[in-house]
Formats: structure tokens, sequence, C-alpha cells
């Protein structure tokens, strides 16, 4: 009973060192037949350069997105009014605002820089900014 314990092991033992042998050797055929391994450098800054583009260009869209709903008159509900602020990542954009009453809606819009208004800002349209430069 013994002997096939041991015979089991021994053919267990060649096995395993057999497969270490093949492992090795593809590991080396992968090694020699990788084209342009010393260019993985300079590729990798090719790439930093790109992305470095990508996110300076990036920072012009208009990423920060909010929207205040409210109701504007006392005696309307469903929050039918809002205040929408759209700015890049400086905090340059536009904040537009519609106010809806019974009989008509108003729209404005106001320009924003550096996240602040020259013209006079609703607090509605001081929330949406809010919101939109911690978004």
């Amino acid at each position: 009973m013994w002997i096939l314990d041991v015979v089991a092991l021994v053919v267990a033992l060649a096995a395993a060192g057999l497969a270490v042998v093949a492992l090795r050797r593809q590991a080396a055929t992968r090694r020699t037949r990788t084209p342009g391994a010393d260019a993985l450098p300079e590729d990798v800054l090719g790439l930093r350069q790109e992305v470095a583009a990508l996110r300076a260009e990036g920072g012009d869209a208009l990423r920060h997105l909010a929207v205040v709903r409210y109701d504007a008159f006392g005696d309307m509900g469903g929050h039918l009014s809002w205040s929408l602020a759209l700015l890049d990542d400086a905090g340059d954009g536009v904040v537009l605002t519609s106010i809806h009453g019974r009989s008509d809606a108003r729209t404005y819009a106001k320009n924003v820089t550096a996240w602040t208004s020259q013209q006079q800002l609703s607090p509605e349209e001081e929330e949406a900014i809010s919101h939109a430069r911690s978004a």
C-alpha cells in the first residue's frame, strides 16, 4: 500500500518539475519576442502627455451642473420654477432661471465668472452655483 503512495508522490513531483520547466521556457520566449520592450517608457511618457492635454482641454467643458427647483410664488405649488447653473472648472459659465407664474413663465440668463456674477443673483441662483461648485 505504501509503495503506491511513494510512486504517486514521485509522479506528482516529476509533473510539478516539468510544469516549472515549461513555465520558465514560456516566460523566456515571451521576453525575447516582445517587440519594443525598450520603448515602453517613451510610450508611457507619451500617454501621460496626452492625458495632461485632455485634462487641460476638458477644463473648459461645462462640467459643474446643478438645478434648484422651487416655488417662486407662495400661492403656487409643484416646484415649477428653477435655476440651472452651467459652469466650467474655473467657475465660468451661465445661470439660467425660469420663473413660472399662473399665466406666464419668464426666463433669465446671467453670466458667471469665477463663481460669481456682476448681476444680482437670487438666493436660488446662488444655491445652484454653490451646488455646482461642490459637484
